[in-house]
């Protein structure tokens, strides 16, 4: 009886490991954003940042970023989503990462990173795409910078078309630069290796 408990136990482990396969061992995996506007695909770097890849893939994996908003756009600046559900409500979150900022990636037009608040590690879910050259957000000798980790490989015109959407202060939020229209992440799907 109890072989036949501790064989049931290590069954549902690894069916849910295999649930959640993020695909460790590839180091540059891939991830199509199917959006309201079309679709866009994404290949991120896992030797440069893998402590955000896994976080982020980990999100994409459980379904987190499906039907979610674009919420930020600024032209020639940046597409930002992954934390609100059309509803205006905050999807829940894991816990923070350490800021991978110093990888050698930068801000630069069509590279995906990580949004944060004003403390340096307080990265969880929200990414953003750069829609201009952003080294500012780079880091320096003095501050942290916003950590990138990968680019988009098809579908710049489909967030070059999203940069430029009208936008508005949201009311309910309070929140400046949100769409006059909701842009939606219908359902980002991690790719086959």
């Amino acid at each position: 009886m109890k072989r036949w408990i501790l064989s049931l136990i290590i069954l549902s482990v690894s069916s849910l490991a295999h649930a959640i396969d993020i695909q460790s061992d590839t180091i540059y995996p891939k991830v199509e954003l199917d959006t309201t506007m079309g679709k866009i695909i994404v290949e991120l770097d896992r030797k440069r940042a893998p402590i955000t890849v896994d976080n982020f893939l980990t999100y994409v994996v459980k379904g987190h970023y499906d039907n979610t908003l674009f919420h930020r756009v600024i032209p020639e600046f940046v597409v930002q989503g992954g934390g609100l559900n059309p509803k205006l409500e905050e999807k829940p979150f894991g816990e923070p990462i350490i800021n991978e900022s110093g990888n050698g990636l930068s801000n630069g037009l069509g590279t995906i990173a990580m949004a944060r608040e004003d403390n340096p590690h307080s990265a969880t879910a929200q990414f953003y795409f750069n829609v201009g050259d952003n080294k500012r957000l780079d880091p320096s000798k003095r501050r942290w910078g916003y950590a990138v980790f990968g680019e988009v490989v098809e579908g710049m015109e489909i967030l070059e078309a999203m940069s430029l959407v009208e936008t508005q202060i949201n009311t309910k939020l309070g929140w400046p630069d949100f769409p006059v229209n909701d842009i939606i992440l219908k359902k980002a799907t991690l790719l086959p290796r």
